[in-house]
């Protein structure tokens, strides 16, 4: 049922995305829907979001697909909690990307500076996701002996052995105390 629902979801959200451009590209030029003048779009925000997914990694799917599953189960006020803590971030970020484009010292045009804000936000997400590989990849590496040891103290005993986890059967060691003699 709840894969039902994933797919439910999806699909309305790609018929929005697609009636909400057909919409936009029906109106007469220089037009919007209120009859004042269209907004500018800017590329990925007027695709069809089927051509969006085509062109998704299957890493970056499956995370989409997770996500809704999860956004999907959860009650309105945590949706509400994470809808206000992702426009915390968007505005933390445009600020950055505001003093970045300030330290600069450039003087750009409104086009231009739209692209180095958007440059900006593709390398920042770059680099983050660097970041967060680096982050996993050191947490494994640090991570592995931690489970060795882990599972050489709370080893079940061997013929005759009388330790039980948390104790030890030879000398001792940091983590547990040598047995009294």
């Amino acid at each position: 049922m709840d894969r039902k629902r994933i797919v439910v979801a999806l699909a309305a959200g790609a018929a929005l995305s697609i009636s909400a451009a057909q919409s936009t590209l029906a109106q007469p030029p220089g037009h919007g829907p209120n009859g004042g003048p269209r907004p500018h779009h800017n590329g990925p925000f007027i695709r069809p979001a089927r051509e969006r997914w085509r062109q998704m990694s299957p890493e970056d799917r499956q995370r989409l697909r997770s996500n809704a599953e999860r956004w999907l189960s959860m009650p309105p006020e945590e949706q509400r909690v994470l809808r206000d803590r992702e426009l915390m971030r968007r505005q933390r970020i445009q600020r950055e990307a505001d003093a970045a484009l300030k330290q600069s010292g450039l003087q750009l045009e409104a086009e231009k500076r739209e692209a180095y804000e958007r440059r900006y936000l593709q390398e920042r997400r770059r680099v983050e996701q660097s970041l967060r590989q680096d982050m996993e990849d050191r947490r494994q590496r640090e991570l592995a002996p931690v489970l060795e040891r882990l599972n050489r103290e709370f080893q079940e005993p061997q013929k005759g052995g009388a330790g039980t986890p948390g104790t030890s059967t030879g000398s001792g060691s940091p983590t547990t105390p040598a047995p009294n003699k």
